[in-house]
């Protein structure tokens, strides 16, 4: 006679799963891995571009979570208190890796003439390029061209404009001021912009109708 099968783990609303958590329920913890390593798994691996490295800030991640799961007040969702928990742990290991040095950011900014006139005018853009990011191929050139921002530069551009961190936030999780944060997600964005524009000139070029 074949063995029963296993009772699966119950699938608890969030508000029962704390409670559980609280209580150190294993079904629970099993729980929340499975439920949301997913996602902040996604925001190291954003952030590190490593897999061992975004691996193991996971793992700090969840050993944090687990370790402050009673100071949880509920005041946000849990998904967002533990976003910014991978995120605050992808950026100590950041910190923790050797630092190689960074391309200056100021080769990747536009140049302007004497009148301060944009030399290379360029495609015309939204404010913020990484909101054009909707077909897959663009998706993956605006992913490809925030990876060749200096680093300093990339977090910040990745916290405010993809992890979705306001000013005050991204400054605290950085170690800065929020002026700071403004000037560099302003300069990673022109960078941003200027990466881009070769690509999107010759897309806009394939898609203007000819003339006859």
């Amino acid at each position: 006679m074949d063995d029963a099968p296993e009772a699966t783990a119950p699938h608890r609303p969030e508000s029962a799963l704390v409670e559980a958590l609280r209580a150190g329920d294993d079904d629970a913890y099993v729980q929340l891995v499975r439920q949301y390593g997913g996602p902040m798994l996604a925001v190291a691996r954003r952030l590190l571009r490593n897999e061992a490295d975004a691996q193991d800030a996971l793992q700090d991640a969840f050993l944090s979570a687990f370790k402050s799961i009673r100071g949880f007040q509920g005041q946000s969702q849990l998904s967002t208190w533990l976003h910014r928990i991978a995120v605050n742990a992808a950026l100590m290991k950041q910190r923790a890796r050797t630092r190689r040095p960074e391309q200056p950011i100021e080769e990747l900014l536009p140049a302007f003439d004497g009148s301060g006139h944009r030399r290379n005018s360029g495609a015309s853009w939204p404010e913020d390029p990484t909101r054009t990011a909707e077909a897959g191929e663009l998706k993956k050139l605006v992913a490809d061209s925030i990876d060749r921002l200096p680093e300093t530069y990339r977090t910040v551009l990745l916290l405010r404009d993809v992890e979705g961190l306001d000013g005050a936030e991204a400054a605290a999780s950085l170690g800065v001021n929020e002026n700071t944060v403004k000037i560099r997600l302003h300069r990673a964005r022109q960078a941003l912009r200027e990466l881009l524009d070769p690509h999107m000139q010759g897309t806009r070029a394939c898609s203007s109708p000819a003339k006859s």
